[in-house]
């Protein structure tokens, strides 16, 4: 796997506290960087229920669509990627194509590995039920222990954090000197973070948000994290994905 760093003096983020690389408008990508720009999709019936996701289908809902349409808009502003690259479940497929739309790409390349984080017994369940309903599955999410698995046939935390970093490198070996976009998940972004920086948490990621990532000579960047600047008048859930605690 390659090592991550933080380059310049990293700004404070005070609406999910994780630290965030502030730069001039870029104009290009280095020849020897991959630049990723990984987004969460929108919000959808379920997030604001509050009910788990994990790998079962959520539809977007009115907010949801709008974020879309927010991210889209702001994205088409900034360079054009070379690609766009989603989960394939339809939150992150939605969002996907609201992008590729905008930004004028043909298609949008779905990666499986890029899903939600598989939660097993816990899916479809309310959080705040969870203790009660399944104590053993919810103490496993919450569990330090990282190569346990979820009863339920989910996945452990180490399962999720290999695919979703190998994916990312995967993704970043096809696009050397080139922007791409990537649509995915707070489970896997959060997993990616804290793999990559070896940080105990990742903070809220917000639906709709922004990441930048930068891959060169096999060294992970985070320029930007949970940018959600361009969703002021669209609103977003305050709670975000937070995968250290119950979400009540």
């Amino acid at each position: 796997m390659a090592t991550c760093l933080v380059s310049n003096e990293p700004t404070l983020n005070p609406m999910v506290g994780i630290a965030t690389v502030t730069d001039e408008a870029q104009i290009e990508v280095p020849h020897d960087v991959a630049e990723i720009v990984v987004v969460r999709h929108g919000e959808t019936t379920w997030n604001a229920l509050g009910r788990i996701q994990g790998q079962l289908e959520s539809e977007l809902n009115e907010i949801g669509w709008k974020q879309a349409e927010a991210i889209a808009e702001r994205l088409s502003k900034e360079l054009k990627p070379a690609a766009i690259y989603s989960s394939d479940l339809m939150r992150a497929k939605n969002t996907a194509e609201m992008i590729a739309k905008r930004c004028h790409i043909d298609e949008v390349i779905v990666v499986t590995e890029l899903k939600e984080r598989h939660v097993g017994s816990l899916q479809g369940y309310v959080w705040g039920e969870i203790k009660e309903k399944e104590p053993e599955a919810c103490n496993a999410f919450f569990s330090t222990q990282n190569d346990l698995e979820i009863p339920g046939g989910g996945e452990s935390f180490d399962q999720l954090c290999e695919r979703s970093v190998a994916a990312l490198e995967e993704i970043a070996s096809r696009h050397k000197g080139e922007r791409v976009i990537v649509v995915t998940h707070g489970g896997v972004l959060r997993a990616v973070y804290m793999s990559l920086s070896q940080e105990p948490t990742a903070g809220k990621i917000m639906n709709g948000s922004l990441n930048v990532l930068h891959l060169s000579e096999k060294k992970w960047q985070f320029k930007t994290w949970s940018d959600v600047s361009h969703l002021n008048e669209v609103g977003f859930l305050q709670r975000g994905f937070n995968g250290d605690s119950l979400q009540l």
